[in-house]
């Protein structure tokens, strides 16, 4: 059974009592730069403090990655690995796109590191469904499955889906300064 992302989002009345405010499902977000991957921006809070009230917080969707204090919620599709269409010829027009689409995704992956990055964010990445691979710069790996929770704290890295069904995984990211 596929996942179907759906964002439920609570908040208060004028009167102070609680609501559903907002029942939807996001539309997938794709880029050439990354081919396969479905990006689902569920939420996110703005760097700093976040604050609860009467007043509704709007999402902050962007940049991809929070600021100190800032949080994104993200779930990622990850194209089984035979599904992966080809990487694009057209690497200045797929970067843009990707710039358009996600900006800052595509800043924190290095020139021809085959996916390595590091970001300045704890991320707490929970496998839902499929198997995902997760690299380390020394090599040292571990396969993700449903369940699994790897708590991710600014290390350089890369995911990779090597088997035959989509991984869905979900991402907290929190902005973080580097000590």
């Amino acid at each position: 059974m596929t996942i179907e992302p759906r964002l439920v989002v609570t908040g208060h009345r004028a009167d102070g009592a609680a609501t559903f405010v907002e029942d939807s499902s996001p539309a997938p977000v794709t880029v050439a730069a990354l081919p396969g991957a479905e990006f689902y921006l569920m939420w996110g809070t703005a760097d700093g403090t976040p604050t609860l009230g009467a007043d509704r917080a709007a999402p902050v969707r962007e940049p991809y990655f929070p600021g100190v204090g800032g949080s994104r919620v993200i779930f990622l599709r990850w194209a089984p690995h035979a599904d992966e269409p080809e990487p694009v010829t057209d690497a200045a027009g797929a970067h843009a796109e990707a710039q358009q689409k996600l900006p800052g995704l595509v800043d924190v992956f290095e020139e021809g590191g085959e996916g390595m990055h590091t970001t300045d964010t704890i991320d707490y990445a929970v496998c839902l469904a499929g198997e995902l691979v997760l690299t380390l710069d020394n090599d040292e790996e571990v396969t993700l499955r449903p369940g699994t929770c790897v708590v991710q704290l600014g290390t350089r890295h890369r995911w990779t889906n090597r088997s035959d069904a989509s991984a869905f995984m979900c991402y907290v990211q929190i902005g973080a300064e580097r000590g």
